[in-house]
C-alpha cells in the first residue's frame, strides 16, 4: 500500500521537480511552488483526493480545461495522480486579487481605483466569456464550461496580468439551465446554484460580486443564515451596493439579477458597460480640476 507523501521543502514529488515553499492552503488543497532541474519555477498544487469516484471526475475535467487555450485562463502544464493527491502543474503566479487588494489598502490607505481594477478585470471577462460559450468538444457534443468558483483568490496576476484559476468545480453545459452539484463559495455563488442550478450568466453573477468586493472591501449581501441550504424558502436580499458610484451601482445591478436571463449578455459587455461609465465619471472629473485651476 502506498503512503502519501509529505509536503515539505527539498521534496520530490516526481523526478526533477523539488519543492521550495507552500504559496496556499485551502481546505482540500495545497499550492507549493517548485523548481525544475530543467530551469525555472512552477506551482503546483496538490488537491487531496480519498475517493476513486471523485479523483476521476477531477482529472477528466482538469485534463479539458488544459486542453483549452486563452491568455486570461491559466496554463495548466500536467495532470497526474500520486497516492493521497490529484497534482496539477501550472505556471508560477505573483499572488492573487485578494493578495493585491491588502496591499493596495496597506499603501494607498484606500480601495482600488475602478480603472486599475477594470484593466485588471477585462482579460478575465474575455477568458469567461471563451470558457462559458459552448464551443467546446467533449464527449462528441459542444458544450460551454461555467467556473463555478469566481472569486477574488480564484484570480491571479502573472506577469501582471490577471488570470482564471482552480478549475475544480467546471462544469459542462449544454442549455441554458443545467443541474448542479451545490459547491463554490456561498458569498460569491449565485442563486441559481443555492439551488442546484446553473445558468449560462451563473459565472457573470460571480465576477460582478467579486468586482464590488475588491472595489470597497465590502460584500453586496448579508450573510445567509446557517440553514439556507436546507431551505427552499431563504431569497438573498436585494443587494447593497451603496460603497459605490451610482454609475457604478447601476451596472452591478443588472449582472446581480436574481433572474440569469436579465443579467449582461456576457462578461464582457458587463465590462464594458463599466468602462464606459467609470471612464465618463473620470473625464468629469479631470475638466472640472482643470477648470477650478485656471480659476473659472
Amino acid at each position: 500500500m502506498s503512503h502519501r507523501i509529505t509536503l515539505q521543502p527539498g521534496v520530490e514529488p516526481f523526478p526533477g521537480v523539488r519543492l521550495v515553499q507552500l504559496r496556499g492552503r485551502g481546505g482540500f488543497a495545497e499550492v507549493w511552488e517548485a523548481s525544475c532541474d530543467s530551469g525555472g519555477s512552477i506551482a503546483i498544487k496538490f488537491m487531496t483526493s480519498d475517493k476513486s469516484s471523485s479523483t476521476a471526475r477531477e482529472i477528466k475535467c482538469l485534463t479539458a480545461m488544459s486542453a483549452l487555450s486563452h491568455p486570461g485562463l491559466m496554463s495548466i502544464q500536467r495532470i497526474c495522480s500520486i497516492p493521497g493527491y490529484v497534482v496539477v502543474v501550472m505556471e508560477l503566479a505573483e499572488g492573487s486579487m485578494l493578495e493585491y487588494m491588502d496591499v493596495w489598502f496597506a499603501e494607498y490607505r484606500r480601495s482600488i481605483d475602478a480603472q486599475v481594477l477594470l484593466n485588471y478585470f477585462r482579460p478575465v471577462a474575455a477568458a469567461l466569456d471563451y470558457l462559458n460559450a459552448r464551443q467546446h468538444s467533449r464527449d462528441n457534443r459542444w458544450v460551454g464550461y461555467q467556473h463555478c468558483d469566481i472569486k477574488p483568490s480564484n484570480l491571479l496576476l502573472v506577469d501582471d496580468r490577471l488570470k482564471v484559476a482552480d478549475f475544480g468545480l467546471v462544469t459542462p453545459t449544454t442549455a441554458s439551465l443545467t443541474p448542479c452539484q451545490k459547491a463554490g463559495t456561498l458569498d460569491f455563488t449565485p442563486p441559481e446554484m443555492h439551488r442546484g442550478m446553473l445558468s449560462d450568466r451563473s459565472d457573470q453573477y460571480s465576477l460582478a460580486v467579486s468586482y464590488y468586493f475588491l472595489r470597497c472591501g465590502w460584500l453586496p449581501f448579508p450573510a445567509p443564515p446557517a440553514n439556507f441550504v436546507r431551505s427552499m424558502s431563504y431569497r438573498r436580499p436585494s443587494p447593497n451596493l451603496s460603497h459605490i458610484s451610482g454609475e457604478e451601482a447601476v451596472i452591478l445591478e443588472r449582472a446581480l439579477d436574481i433572474a440569469p436571463e436579465r443579467r449582461w449578455e456576457s462578461c464582457s459587455a458587463f465590462l464594458d458597460r463599466l468602462c464606459e461609465v467609470v471612464n465618463l465619471h473620470t473625464e468629469e472629473g479631470s475638466h472640472a480640476e482643470m477648470a477650478l485651476g485656471s480659476g473659472w
